[in-house]
């Protein structure tokens, strides 16, 4: 979504999301020219009706409860993920966000309750869209195949937090919006439903978007080739990923370092939430990068800069598991996707023997020193660090969050080969050798679903999408237990991990508003 171009007709969106579909359900004199009846019953308002579930989805990642944001639960969540400090380490150490019942619980329903957000309002412009005589069969289709993308992604998510979700096509209406839903669907349900969405959407949207950041062919195929993978339907996850590669319009950047120092808007990003400062309706400031760069300037004879990412707090980094996975050759551990470390900068302030531009000592994390090295001065995650310049002295940040892009479509497609056909199988070994060799490491002639999973993390790490990886994998709990935190700090989910939180639980007060026999996450 270009939002210059498109938030003109964003402003009354956030209205509309708390109207019923139903417009004769009040009586009442519109006081704007913006009603339910435009929104459901023009072209126009259609259209603009979908930029507003763009809006809606980027909520999820702008969301923030001070350092606590939805983009970071579930990557802290993982096996790759140090947590220092702060609402964001309880999460990961599993202290809370464990039970259905705590004040973490009241996080939780965050994803719940936006996800069903998307869909009541996807289900109302689809309904809308395809009951609408007058509406151009191009804009229909447009409009009907952006909403069942958005509703599938929705609940292909949910289903893989939660597991125990309801799936409805049908909007809110006063009729219906206080009937109590008595039990959860069926995973056949779940999955046809979202297999059709996706269907619908990859035959009727074009390749290419016409403004950055809308969903398009390649977006909703990549997502089909996720739920494939999930099915154990390897042939499809391989077709579908491989109709993304071989498009013509997506490409791996031959330059690593132009993935994440840019706006995220090139031919490797295939699905990229757009920010912007400055723009009404550009989105909040994120606390993202703050998250994951350490406090290097507590150290005397440094402070913040762009080029060593900003300010920063270190409460999520990389540990020394994902860090082992490196080799010291591996581009993407020089200033790419990690900064390995930190360099004096301030001219003012130089300790004595110390030259600009020397190494900061890492500090060990072990004894009195352990605080200083998970605090100030540690690796760091730098996807997150805004391209260009900045307010280096500031918490908050702007950047487009790149959801989906081609690296994973390549792990996708050999994974799925190597299920197919085995550890040896030629294309298998070309997608994720394509990976390696833009990192310039040496290429495999086998691999297996270890290989996999570790290039997974050297690729992927902290894009939201190893938690999953893990349970679809049907090792998240070993992995958890073996490699969580670190060793000695923070490694507490290693003990406490067990076999239900491969399902998140579902918050009372959500069970609350369903019918009285609904069921809750097994264990919990």
């Amino acid at each position: 979504m270009k939002n210059v171009e498109m938030i003109s007709k964003i402003c009354f969106l956030l209205i509309i999301t708390t109207l019923w579909s139903c417009e004769d359900y009040l009586k009442e004199e519109a006081l704007t020219e913006v009603t339910a009846n435009f929104v459901y019953n023009t072209e126009e308002g259609l259209q603009a009706a979908v930029v507003g579930l763009y809006d809606i989805n980027r909520s999820i990642y702008d969301d923030g409860r001070h350092e606590w944001f939805a983009t970071l639960m579930l990557p802290v969540k993982s096996d790759l993920a140090v947590s220092r400090a702060g609402v964001i380490s309880l999460f990961a150490v599993m202290n809370w966000g464990v039970d259905a019942h705590d004040y973490q619980a009241s996080l939780l329903a965050i994803f719940w309750r936006h996800h069903y957000r998307v869909v009541d309002r996807a289900n109302a412009i689809i309904k809308a869209a395809e009951s609408l005589e007058s509406l151009n069969p191009g804009v229909r289709d447009q409009v009907i195949s952006e909403a069942k993308f958005f509703r599938a992604h929705s609940y292909f998510t949910l289903y893989r937090m939660f597991q125990n979700i309801f799936i409805s096509t049908e909007p809110t209406t006063p009729d219906n919006a206080f009937e109590r839903v008595q039990n959860s669907s069926t995973e056949e349900e779940i999955f046809a439903l979202i297999n059709a969405d996706l269907s619908f959407s990859s035959e009727h949207l074009d390749w290419v978007a016409a403004q950055p950041g809308r969903v398009t062919q390649a977006t909703a195929r990549h997502l089909k080739a996720k739920v494939a993978m999930w099915e154990e339907n390897w042939s499809e996850a391989a077709a579908q990923a491989e109709m993304v590669i071989n498009s013509g319009d997506y490409n791996l950047l031959s330059d690593i370092n132009r993935v994440f120092n840019s706006d995220g808007n090139h031919e490797e990003s295939l699905w990229t939430i757009q920010f912007a400062e400055g723009v009404a309706g550009g989105g909040s400031r994120t606390m993202v990068n703050w998250n994951h760069i350490p406090n290097y300037a507590k150290v005397p004879g440094a402070k913040y800069s762009a080029q060593q990412g900003g300010m920063g707090a270190g409460f999520v980094l990389p540990n020394n598991y994902l860090l082992s996975l490196f080799g010291e050759d591996d581009l993407r551990v020089k200033d790419n996707y990690f900064r390995l470390y930190f360099t004096y900068n301030d001219p003012d302030n130089l300790p004595e023997g110390v030259q600009l531009g020397d190494t900061i000592d890492i500090y060990k994390p072990t004894g009195e020193t352990q605080s200083k090295y998970y605090e100030q001065i540690h690796p760091a995650c730098i996807k997150f660090v805004p391209p260009g310049d900045f307010d280096v002295n500031s918490a908050t940040q702007y950047k487009n969050y790149m959801k989906f892009r081609l690296a994973e479509t390549y792990l996708i497609a050999s994974e799925a080969y190597m299920r197919l056909n085995g550890d040896s199988d030629a294309r298998a070994l070309q997608y994720i050798n394509a990976i390696r060799q833009r990192a310039g490491i040496e290429e495999l002639n086998a691999v297996n679903q270890q290989i996999i999973l570790e290039e997974r993390a050297r690729e992927l790490a902290f894009e939201g999408h190893r938690w999953f990886t893990l349970k679809r994998m049907g090792v998240l709990v070993s992995q958890i237990q073996a490699h969580a935190g670190d060793d000695g700090f923070q490694d507490q989910a290693r003990s406490k991990m067990e076999p239900k939180y491969v399902n998140l639980p579902i918050p009372q007060a959500e069970l609350d508003l369903l019918g009285p026999n609904y069921p809750q996450n097994e264990g919990y």
